[in-house]
């Protein structure tokens, strides 16, 4: 010390000899540094005081100058608490008064900061304190900002008093930490002069050292309680992390934001160290239940208990807000309660979402997601979003999945997805996204290891799991919905006898009941929820104890069979060895497997068996086991894929592809997978997806096991090994052929044909711009992706697999059966004739023909396919058709008629690929100048696809493309030159008028007048005369699975009446799919009609309100969705619900921008129904009333609530079904801006003004997160970068409107109930979000919050921004002090 301190130092020792009073001292030493110009509070005070009192003086007036000092605020009281810490607690065994003092000024000066922080010297004061306890070292966290330190202050402080208390009574030893954070052991004390303490003293110490430890503990219980310190430690609980957590920034080169995100959100499990917090609230928990000085204090145990089985709630805060009741958030004009429902509402409504989608998987496109992984994410927004249990959530899947399953319990004919989709959406895809969530809820149950294993603290674990299990309990409630379908009855009356033998004794496991009973032996009936529960067995989220449940079992034994085999026969015959046998083959087609085991065995067998005994494998890996399998269903996905990739033979020499050797299992493959439903299967299960390059690097820099569960990472696998067969068997001559065990023959061709034509309809990436109607993430894979994109997604996971498979659990091995074949990439340079083809497809799309030149391979080619195809129709003219360039034809000689199979072009398939745009060119110009009959091209064309089913493909490309050039004449269908659909084109107009009926759209006629012939443009002639001449037999229906929606997208593209014509046409060679093929043309009724597809979405609305005058129901979903479709039905062909036509139709909007501003427009238009019709004018007087306000006003604003919030929820799922990803982003960052900017006039009678935009507010508040959520999910790892982008932009745009620098145009009563509604829903349901926003951007939408009164909601907002927040939340706290 030198002076000005050195004067200090003597005056005070010379006050302290004269028993000077320490007010006067204190007015002294305030005037000497004022006189000397030093700033109080002082540090170097602080500092002064605390040398001078340890321990040269410690006697009571050296305290008392001490609380003088910072009574008076002349010394920083933070500081010299500090000080005093480290030097008083270490010695407060030998110094019990001091102590004694200690906890006295700690009491009552310890936490005063607002003046501190405020004060010029605090940033030096801040580094001396952070010197003296070592907080950034202790803590891993710079506090760069005065509220930081605070926080990490008032933690260290009662942390350390907590664990000398602790050391007090001996239970410091069995902490975990052996070396604890804090100094709190009393040291050797070396006191020079000091004689022996006598009987007396010593008694003393010990009593008042009992004493003491009793005070601090009331102590620490004091400040725990107190409303700012509480609010701190809730920052402290979300931010104080182990520091070796955040050694990995340098490490891993991640900003701190990424890392606090990461932590806090962490997907998967982990062991480390204990967080700081974990650690303290274990020596809370240890004090409340070792303590004896405890149960000598104030404080009872059980309230320490108690208050640390809730210190949930710190930082929780917004939650419980978020979740109060709905009558106290009507009153406060804050959101209502997430759960909350109006008297008579269904709940089902607010889980609507999970409908939809559901529906709309069934519209035929593979999704760029998997469904299991959407429906995760989907599960876990609407239940952090309605704030409900996961029981809640679970049942709602259950009944969704359920109601989706009976709207199709008699399904339409037609090429559409039919039950068998729907059952595996239900048994096998809900299951395994209930799976999902359930394994990550159990691997964030992190155990919390110290390193020397001595102490482990875990978790609660399975709640999800619980909850599961009284989820599907309660099922048994809802009989309805558990009839199950007729052709389902059987498994679901097996999935009941196998209950029913286990509880028995009867049977030992068996996958397969059938083989322990027979009619005589068990009568049982089962349902939905037996097949259910199986499903849930097979992948252990349940056990056999379900079959206990009561009411579970139904039905009775009738005599105990003598022997109960373990299996069916002939699967037990396969286990066993036994030969595939024709017999045993059938009976395992037809018979799904019931074990992996058994999938493995026939893979084994169709990998390494015999020629024949292969394709019997593959054949039965096709069956029942892909198709019904529900159990096992993503197995048996994995293995049908890894047949299509057969690995090269480490011996293999030949020339040509190993693959020519496989044609006959690839074919039985290609053909047992090309059926709608198992298409659909495949997509579900996951043919794209991927895991985030952040997420994947957080798994390798923790050493986390990877878990691989149901949802592993999934990429375009499939796509890879169609390739490389295109490639392969495309290039080849059709000399090569096989003999099936049927005695058909096999080409290449066929083999190619069938993998490509199953490629191109997996993935759409032949469709031409027209049907590119949709935006983002979740667009048709044919409008985003290419060749060259699916090889690099496939790339990926070899990539990511390489890095994974080190860290992969052991818990749940892949089979090394289904483990990839080539960990090397692959890119499009290895398929040379494919990309060729690709590039002139996409140039065939963009213009018309061109680049034919005479005498070139292609073209001598195409005259040879011309001549194949139409010599026999000019042979007897001796003239035929042949190439020129585009739009032109001429005639030459013939060679004569080429209609001997063993006469047709030896050609590789690839060369005929890319002469069959040229083809159909020439023989489309040609009839449109007359010089081919309609017939003579049709019969060509077929012609052609019977010689190579693949050019179909193309030749549905090029009709698709000519038909939006709009240069081709119309064709009259008269029924001479085209087929006629006059003889059922009236019924096909009624019938149209009966489905649209529920939105009251007016039906255009269809022939004007009624006596105008009909007409089609020539292309779309030419390709529905095409498609008529198939045969609706097992060989073509792979084709018209391609041809059929292909013909549906051409016509709807087309003029109307378009498509009802072709529907006419089809219903007289399909009588049976009448039904499909009239409601495919209804939906055309909206495709060129904006005031149609307006009318559309409000009877949308309306039906989910039960507001609509031609929909009979109480709304919700089965006003919305319906309960089925067909003629089936009583009193004939019945009206198709609204949504089920929308999700039918939009993917044909074109202007999906003004689609979701008219869902804007038409969600505000209802507010005001709802107005109109729940809380009703005379309400509105009542509520004006104050003796009304409660007893009435508050329900009715209740109800109000919930609808509001279901039809925003409507309204949010179709925004985010029709436009994906990039649509909400606009929605957030333009449209919604643009609207609150613009006037509106919203309530012109001004009737219930003030409540229906306060309505109106929460709505678009409800809207708009939603939308979000189902865009991009709540997880801490986004799908997409777009998320953080676009929640910075919208929230930049509420601070900038909050601190006025951009004029609103809506109302104000609107605008703060958004702010509050958007800013509460995203604290509470999605606080991942908030750390990806840029820090100044929460602090000024905080200061917003703070100037509408909403501090509260501020503070929520900072808190779950991280620990870069943690000051500026620190900061506000401190305000409200």
């Amino acid at each position: 010390m030198s002076w000005p301190w050195d004067e200090v130092v003597e005056f005070t020792k010379a006050a302290q000899g004269m028993g000077c009073d320490p007010s006067g001292w204190a007015v002294q030493v305030s005037s000497a540094l004022a006189a000397h110009g030093v700033a109080i509070p002082s540090p170097e005070l602080a500092q002064l005081l605390a040398s001078h009192l340890c321990w040269e003086n410690d006697v009571p007036l050296a305290w008392k100058y001490v609380e003088k000092a910072l009574a008076a605020n002349i010394a920083p009281p933070m500081l010299l608490v500090a000080l005093l810490s480290v030097r008083v607690i270490p010695n407060r065994h030998y110094k019990p008064v001091a102590y004694r003092l200690y906890l006295e000024l700690f009491r009552r000066h310890a936490f005063s900061f607002t003046s501190q922080i405020k004060g010029s010297h605090f940033k030096k004061t801040m580094a001396s304190i952070d010197d003296i306890l070592h907080l950034s070292e202790k803590f891993g966290v710079q506090a760069c900002e005065p509220g930081a330190l605070v926080v990490e202050y008032v933690f260290a402080i009662l942390w350390q008093l907590l664990d000398a208390t602790l050391d007090d009574e001996g239970l410091q030893e069995i902490t975990p930490v052996k070396n604890p954070e804090w100094v709190t052991k009393t040291q050797d004390m070396e006191i020079e002069g000091e004689v022996a303490l006598s009987e007396k003293k010593t008694e003393y110490n010990e009593k008042l050292q009992t004493l003491n430890t009793i005070m601090a503990i009331e102590v620490v219980w004091h400040f725990l309680h107190q409303k700012v310190i509480s609010k701190l430690l809730s920052l402290a609980r979300e931010n104080m992390y182990d520091v070796f957590f955040l050694t990995v920034q340098h490490i891993y080169e991640r900003t701190p934001r990424e890392l606090c995100f990461a932590y806090n959100y962490m997907p998967f499990g982990a062991s480390f160290r204990p967080s700081h917090w974990d650690a303290f609230t274990h020596h809370l928990n240890l004090l409340a239940t070792s303590s004896s000085a405890l149960r000598n204090s104030t404080v009872s145990p059980e309230k320490l208990q108690f208050f640390i089985i809730d210190t949930s709630r710190f930082g929780r805060e917004g939650k419980s807000r978020h979740c109060h009741a709905v009558s106290t958030v009507v009153s406060s004009g804050s959101l209502t309660s997430s759960g909350g429902h109006g008297p008579g509402y269904s709940n089902c409504s607010l889980w609507i979402p999970i409908d939809l989608y559901l529906e709309d998987c069934l519209d035929g496109s593979v999704a760029a997601t998997d469904a299991i992984e959407v429906l995760s994410g989907l599960i876990k927004a609407l239940h952090a979003f309605n704030g409900s249990t996961w029981h809640d959530a679970f049942l709602a899947i259950w009944m969704a999945s359920l109601r989706f399953v009976q709207r199709e319990r008699d399904p339409l004919e037609g090429p559409v997805p039919h039950l068998d989709t729907r059952l595996c959406m239900l048994l096998s895809i809900t299951t395994l996204s209930i799976a999902n969530i359930i394994e990550e809820e159990e691997a964030t149950a992190i155990d919390v290891v110290e390193p020397s294993n001595q102490w482990k603290e875990k978790t609660s674990v399975g709640r999800c799991r619980k909850d599961l299990v009284s989820s599907i309990k309660i099922l048994g409630d809802y009989e309805n919905l558990l009839v199950p379908p007729p052709s389902v009855t059987s498994a679901a009356n097996k999935a009941a006898a196998k209950a029913m033998l286990f509880v028995s004794g009867l049977a030992g496991g068996s996958g397969h009941p059938e083989s322990a009973m027979n009619d005589k032996t068990v009568n049982c009936i089962g349902n939905m929820r037996h097949l259910i529960v199986e499903a849930c067995i097979s992948r252990n989220l349940l056990d056999t104890s379900a079959y206990y449940w009561p009411g579970y079992i139904s039905g009775h034994i009738n005599q105990i069979p003598r022997a109960l085999p373990n299996q069916v026969p002939n699967w037990s015959a396969l286990m066993k060895g036994a030969p595939l046998t024709s017999s045993v083959v059938n009976a395992l087609v037809a018979t799904p497997a019931s074990s992996l085991a058994e999938l493995e065995k026939i893979f084994e067998i169709a990998i390494n068996g015999s020629d024949n005994d292969k394709v019997s494998a593959a054949t039965i890996l096709c069956g029942a086991s892909l198709v019904r399998g529900w159990n096992i269903q993503e197995h048996t996905v994995r293995f049908v894929a890894k047949l299509l990739s057969p690995s090269v033979p480490a011996d293999y020499a030949e020339a040509e592809s190993h693959l020519i050797s496989h044609g006959p299992i690839l074919n039985i493959v290609l053909t047992g997978i090309s059926s709608v439903d198992c298409v659909q299967v495949f997509s579900f299960h996951g043919l794209v997806g991927l895991i985030s390059e952040f997420r994947l690097t957080i798994l390798q820099m923790l050493s986390m096991n990877f878990i691989y569960g149901h949802t592993c990472i999934q990429v375009p696998e499939l796509a890879g090994a169609l390739m490389a067969i295109c490639e392969v068997f495309g290039s080849c001559f059709p000399s090569i052929s096989w003999t099936s065990t049927t005695g058909e023959e096999i080409s290449v061709h066929t083999v190619f044909s069938n993998a490509f034509i199953l490629l191109l309809r997996l993935w759409k990436f032949n469709h031409p711009p027209l049907e590119y109607c949709i935006m983002g993430d979740e667009a048709p894979v044919g409008s985003q992706l290419t060749p060259e994109f699916l090889l690099l997604l496939r790339n990926s996971r070899v990539l990511s697999n390489g890095k994974i498979t080190k860290n992969r659990s052991s818990s749940e091995p892949l089979s090394a059966a289904t483990s990839s074949s080539s960990m090397q990439p692959i890119f499009m340079d290895s398929f040379p004739k494919l990309k060729t083809w690709y590039r002139q497809h996409q140039a065939c799309l963009a213009s018309t023909l061109s680049g034919l030149v005479h005498g070139t391979p292609v073209h001598q080619n195409v005259d040879v396919l011309l001549n194949m195809m139409f010599g026999k129709f000019t042979g007897g003219s001796n003239q035929t058709i042949v190439s020129g360039t585009s739009g032109n034809s001429n005639l030459s000689s013939s060679s004569g008629p080429a209609d001997d199979i063993s006469s047709r072009p030896k050609l590789a398939a690839w060369d005929i690929m890319e002469a069959v745009p040229f083809v159909v060119d020439a023989a489309l110009t040609a009839c449109s100048h007359g010089r081919l009959y309609p017939r003579e091209l049709a019969t060509g064309l077929k012609d052609l696809a019977d010689f190579l089913p693949a050019s179909l493909a193309t030749i549905v490309s090029y009709f698709s493309a000519e038909v939006t050039r709009g240069v081709w004449k119309p064709a009259y269908m008269n029924g001479t030159d085209w087929p006629s659909p006059a003889a059922n084109l009236s019924s096909v107009e009624e019938n149209i008028k009966k489905i649209v009926a529920t939105t009251g759209v007016d039906v255009p006629s269809l022939v004007a007048g009624g006596s105008s012939l009909a007409t089609l443009p020539l292309p779309l002639a030419a390709f529905v005369s095409l498609t008529i001449t198939y045969k609706l037999d097992k060989a073509s229906e792979r084709f018209l699975n391609l041809a059929g929606p292909a013909l549906e997208n051409l016509a709807a593209s087309c003029p109307w009446p378009s498509m009802p014509i072709v529907a006419a046409l089809w219903t007289q060679k399909v009588k049976r799919w009448t039904d499909f093929l009239v409601f495919s043309a209804s939906r055309t009724v909206f495709h060129h009609n904006k005031d149609a597809v307006v009318q559309l979405l409000k009877s949308c609305f309306s039906a989910m309100l039960g507001l609509s005058p031609q929909i009979p129901n109480h709304g919700g979903v089965g006003g919305l969705l319906g309960h089925g479709f067909g003629s089936h039905f009583s009193g004939g062909l019945s009206p198709v619900a609204p949504g089920i036509l929308y999700l039918r139709v939009y993917r044909c909007i074109k202007n999906i921008f003004l689609l979701t501003e008219m869902t804007l427009s038409l969600l505000m238009a209802s507010v005001k129904d709802i107005m109109g019709t729940v809380v009703s004018k005379e309400t509105s007087e009542k509520l004006k009333k104050t003796k009304y306000g409660m007893k009435y006003g508050q329900v009715s604003l209740a109800a109000a609530m919930a609808r509001v919030k279901a039809i925003a929820t409507l309204g949010a799922t179709f925004v985010w079904l029709s436009g994906g990803s990039g649509i909400v982003q606009c929605l957030l960052q333009e449209m919604l801006p643009s609207w609150f900017i613009s006037a509106h006039e919203l309530d012109e009678e001004g009737g219930n003004g003030g409540i229906v935009c306060m309505l109106i507010g929460h709505a678009l508040a409800y809207f708009s997160v939603l939308c979000g959520m189902f865009a991009w999910g709540i997880d801490s790892v986004s799908v997409s970068k777009r998320r953080a982008r676009v929640i910075t932009s919208h929230m930049e745009f509420l601070a900038s409107a909050l601190e006025g620098k951009i004029s609103l145009g809506c109302d104000w009563v609107l605008w703060r109930a958004y702010v509050s509604g958007f800013v509460s829903l995203v604290v509470d349901c999605a606080p991942s979000w908030v750390l990806e926003v840029e820090l100044h951007v929460l602090t000024s939408v905080s200061q917003g919050l703070k100037q509408l009164n909403e501090g509260e909601l501020a503070l929520a907002l900072l808190k779950k921004g991280g620990v870069m927040a943690m000051g500026a939340a620190a900061e506000l706290i401190l305000a409200s002090e």
